[in-house]
């Protein structure tokens, strides 16, 4: 499962899932071209992460929650810098929820911009410039267990996750003639920056794990190996499918009782 010879923007990707997944694409071989919503130390970070294994690596700020002209310019810069991008992840994303019944409308939108429409905007970028030049382009999609299992106070949240999840179904329909892939994987609970603050509770650690068949928390590594996995050409044949990379959590209904 090598990506030797291809260029990847990895969308989000100065921590979290979107780093590993970028630490991961390079560690196969991909040149990358990263994002974040920063030019800072975490970004610089990623960077030199990538380097490490000998590979360029170009970094971007934007913030892609904004309007479509600012996707859009985002990236032409991004064709800029790097004209051989043939691989597009879109993972950056974000969670602004608050409970339901107080919920603005401006944060849904804010999160359907960031987590819905800039996959939109940048996978027809890209695809149009791919189909015009017969490139074998490959796009991977980062949604979330939550397309799929609802929380509270997570409304606009699981709405957009839901949302990209029929994205990799409907975009792989009109891609895969023009010889586009498209994939997605759907990460559960992984230790992350973001979910620090909950898994530092011990209580919630333990539920999580017992929540979960294989009993494991990992780091977001996992969802890097799934990525190259659906990126290289070991997945030439597998169009259209989200994969879900959660221990299982998404096929039990009930946890056992403590």
């Amino acid at each position: 499962m090598k990506l030797v010879g291809h260029t990847a923007l990895v969308t989000g990707s100065s921590q979290g899932v979107g780093r590993a997944i970028a630490v991961a694409l390079a560690r196969a071989g991909a040149n990358l071209v990263l994002h974040g919503l920063h030019d800072d130390d975490l970004a610089k970070e990623a960077v030199a992460e990538c380097q490490q294994h000998n590979v360029n690596v170009q970094f971007l700020a934007c913030d892609l929650s904004t309007d479509n002209n600012s996707v859009i310019a985002f990236a032409e810069e991004v064709a800029g810098l790097a004209s051989d991008v043939d691989i597009l992840v879109n993972n950056a994303g974000g969670y602004f929820d608050v409970p339901f019944l107080e919920l603005d409308p401006t944060i849904f939108e804010k999160t359907m911009r960031l987590n819905v429409f800039s996959y939109f905007l940048l996978t027809q970028w890209f695809a149009k410039r791919w189909v015009e030049n017969k490139t074998h382009g490959r796009v991977l999609m980062v949604g979330s267990i939550n397309g799929r299992l609802a929380e509270r106070t997570h409304a606009s949240y699981d709405t957009s996750k839901g949302a990209v999840e029929m994205m990799v179904k409907s975009l792989c329909v009109e891609l895969a003639p023009h010889n586009i892939r498209v994939n997605g994987i759907a990460p559960g609970l992984f230790q992350t920056p973001l979910t620090a603050p909950a898994l530092d509770d011990p209580k919630t650690k333990t539920w999580m794990e017992r929540h979960t068949p294989n009993g494991q928390v990992p780091g977001p590594e996992v969802a890097g190996e799934a990525a190259v996995f659906l990126l290289s050409d070991a997945a030439k044949h597998i169009h259209g499918h989200m994969l879900m990379v959660d221990g299982g959590m998404s096929a039990w209904q009930q946890p056992p009782s403590p």
